[in-house]
């Protein structure tokens, strides 16, 4: 495992039951710090021993190797709800990748991911962002726009409408800079909107704010859906979505 002589690096919490696992993220930090960006230390340990650091800000967490599952998440969110976790599960388990998400997740990688997605990953969560596949995210809406879950439904917040027109970009899985250019109007604003939509929603980051306006219905269902079957029909963008908050 390599080091780095600055002396204010970025901890990283690693949890991983199976020590070849564990080996192997670790690995991923051997690789030297993308010019911009803050080196990165990785910290294996324990559940229980990385929750005892009062520095440590980011954690990931492997569900493939550990025996918890999402109990091991949700134990961490309840004693460190400031911890920003990047979650490491099984591909197509909608379930799991729901309540992940659902459970203040910040990225959710499959197992298939390579280490320099696994690294860039944590880079852009470092950095204040989220990150997650824009299938996944494409996905998780077009479920919600057609079974509306009744348990996030309560009084629906007044939007204006422009926080409306922010709102649908949002769920187009657009960023910030592309719902300024859209609009006409400055990215600085179109982050002040997200920041007001994440207020009156409850939300605490983009991908919860998407399931929780889908569940309260806050967008018109069927020009969205239509909008996203165009879409697809003309290939959307496949690359990760990577959005400031």
């Amino acid at each position: 495992m390599s080091t780095t002589s600055n002396p204010n690096p970025i901890r990283v919490g690693l949890i991983a039951d199976e020590p070849i696992r564990l080996a192997g993220l670790a690995s991923i930090f051997e690789q030297c710090a993308q010019e911009g960006h803050v080196p990165l230390l990785p910290l294996p340990g324990t559940i229980e021993e990385l929750l005892s650091v009062p520095t440590l800000e980011y954690l990931v967490l492997d569900l493939n190797s550990s025996s918890g599952g999402l109990r091991t998440l949700e134990s961490i969110r309840r004693a460190r709800p400031e911890i920003r976790l990047i979650v490491i599960g099984p591909p197509k388990n909608e379930k799991l990748i729901l309540d992940a998400i659902m459970a203040g997740a910040r990225a959710y990688l499959d197992s298939t991911a390579g280490p320099e997605v696994v690294r860039q990953a944590i880079e852009v969560v470092t950095c204040g962002s989220i990150w997650a596949p824009r299938p996944l995210l494409a996905k998780l809406i077009d479920r919600l726009l057609t079974v509306r879950d009744s348990t996030l439904t309560n009084a629906d917040p007044h939007l204006t409408a422009r926080e409306r027109q922010v709102l649908e970009l949002i769920l187009m899985a657009r960023s910030n800079r592309e719902i300024a250019e859209k609009l006409g109007i400055e990215e600085r604003t179109v982050k002040a909107h997200v920041s007001r939509l994440m207020r009156k929603t409850g939300a605490d980051n983009r991908i919860e704010l998407s399931i929780r306006a889908l569940g309260r219905s806050m967008v018109p269902g069927t020009g969205f859906t239509e909008r996203r079957r165009g879409e697809r029909r003309q290939g959307a963008d496949s690359s990760p979505l990577i959005t400031s908050e």
